[in-house]
């Protein structure tokens, strides 16, 4: 390929694939809503696994989770391997490469220093001028955790987002600022309109320094690829003034369903948010009050709402900055962008806020929008695919071999309309700190069902998305459904036997 395109990845973190204006929802995202008329839209897209650390390091090995061994949170990816995922294929194939914001493809709250640059107790060994490399990436500048529930780390510790915050000595100044609430949030779990000026806030840093990276850091001679991770719109929903106020929780739209329903259930619907969590108690107590969001009033759901509408509408709004700083330089036409999040929230579907082993489609369903050279411009593919599949596209356009066994497959094909898929798949392996006993999950999703099913109880769900879209009816055990059960069950079969076994957890899942 004589003109290799760039390739720019932006991501959100725990963003719902239907959390767009051009989705119907009443949220205000009109770059976002650009880039999914300039491109094509897969509608049923899903994570290939519904936490973070695995997801990510699937998106970045092209590997499911038993095989590249984070199966859970709080076990590190092994640079040996993530070293070889997309970024250092690209690498290795003369692309400069980049990334920019939360990586969390190793733990921050570690039971003992761990030695990786994103680890807080081993951050302080890392000097000013350590910019990578990093899991294949040539360039990298990280936030460490980039969620709000924590302040960000004093210098000697953190990294390039804690430094750059506490710079001028006014970081814990800053951070009562955005603890602060600026406004009655009717007692919604983990809700406040932060005082923090948006400059200082970690989704406006991370597009800063994406932006001038992209405008004066790169290697004008090579293509580009570069990985631009926000991380929100993740709670706790603290979105900065004015954003916070963006949308009226009055006027926000709410689930059709959204009282917990445990009936005709698996057994771990009700386990995971009851059960005591496995592991130290100090790690035990932080899960049940940062990961288990109680029963809120739709009035308080409608906080919760509004405030994630407002991370998100901060993100389109940086993305839109980016976007324009590509047709500033006039790269815009030969690079291809996309967008996505690790995996969604239930954000009230069945009553229940965040994520876990209930995979429903405001969890699984993620957004995937790709806007490019030689990509179709106002086109949906409704065929089920995953974030599994990036690695592959963009050693696909980059005309490059990837360096590990793949997974996934280049969504090119079906972007140029040269193929079909039947179905896509996510795993999970879960670790006692969650429910308190270990889940195995493997999840199946075609164009019209999905299945889970736990291989330890053998237990499971199966819903018809067409017939059944709000997924109220589990015909798992229906025979009438039987059919479609073995059906799946043959795809879930399909996955490659190369599992690493299970891996030894570092810190807090």
């Amino acid at each position: 390929m004589t003109n290799r395109p760039n390739i720019l990845l932006i991501s959100a973190d725990q963003q719902r694939a239907d959390c767009f204006g051009f989705m119907g929802r009443k949220i205000k995202t009109p770059h976002l809503d650009q880039l999914a008329a300039d491109g094509t839209h897969f509608t049923a897209a899903i994570t290939p696994c519904v936490v973070c650390q695995p997801a990510r390091a699937s998106i970045l090995t092209g590997q499911f989770c038993r095989t590249h061994g984070v199966h859970d949170n709080g076990i590190d990816l092994d640079p040996a391997i993530g070293s070889k995922g997309f970024a250092g294929a690209l690498s290795k194939a003369g692309y400069d490469t980049s990334f920019f914001g939360k990586a969390h493809f190793s733990t921050y709250h570690t039971f003992a220093p761990t030695g990786t640059p994103e680890c807080l107790k081993s951050s302080t060994r890392y000097s000013e001028d350590w910019f990578g490399p990093y899991m294949g990436f040539e360039h990298v500048e990280l936030m460490l955790v980039g969620h709000n529930w924590w302040a960000p780390e004093k210098p000697p510790a953190g990294q390039h987002y804690e430094r750059w915050y506490h710079m001028d000595g006014r970081g814990d100044e800053r951070t009562k600022a955005m603890w602060e609430n600026a406004g009655d949030t009717k007692g919604a779990a983990q809700v406040w309109h932060s005082k923090l000026p948006p400059a200082y806030h970690n989704s406006t840093w991370t597009a800063d320094r994406a932006i001038e990276w992209i405008k004066h850091g790169r290697d004008e001679g090579k293509p580009f690829c570069s990985w631009v991770s926000f991380p929100d719109p993740h709670h706790p929903f603290d979105a900065p003034e004015p954003w916070s106020r963006l949308h009226d929780p009055d006027e926000v739209d709410l689930p059709e369903h959204r009282t917990r329903d445990f009936e005709n259930r698996p057994w771990w619907h009700e386990a995971v948010v009851t059960n005591e969590p496995a592991g130290p108690k100090e790690n035990a107590e932080i899960r049940k009050a940062y990961s288990r969001i109680p029963t809120q009033t739709d009035e308080q759901l409608r906080e919760i709402i509004a405030n994630t509408y407002g991370q998100i509408a901060l993100i389109d709004h940086n993305v839109g900055r980016i976007l324009i700083a590509l047709e500033e330089l006039g790269i815009a036409d030969n690079t291809i962008v996309i967008y996505i999040s690790d995996h969604g929230d239930w954000l009230g579907d069945h009553g229940l806020i965040l994520k876990g082993p209930m995979h429903y489609e405001g969890l699984l369903n993620v957004p995937l929008i790709v806007r490019g050279p030689g990509v179709p411009s106002g086109k949906s593919v409704d065929q089920p695919v995953s974030t599994i599949d990036l690695g592959a596209t963009f050693c696909d356009y980059a005309d490059c071999d990837p360096l590990l066994t793949q997974h996934g497959e280049s969504l090119r094909p079906l972007i140029e309309g040269q193929a079909d898929r039947d179905f896509a798949y996510n795993e999970w392996e879960l670790l006692p700190t969650r429910t308190g006993v270990p889940l195995s999950l493997r999840t199946v999703r075609t164009q019209s069902h999905k299945m889970t099913v736990d291989t330890i109880s053998g237990a499971g769900e199966l819903y018809d998305l067409v017939a059944d879209p709000q997924e109220m009816k589990n015909i798992f055990d229906d025979p009438a459904a039987a059919d479609v059960r073995s059906r799946l069950e043959a795809f879930m079969s399909m996955r490659p036997n190369d599992m690493q076994g299970s891996k030894v957890q570092v810190g807090m899942a």
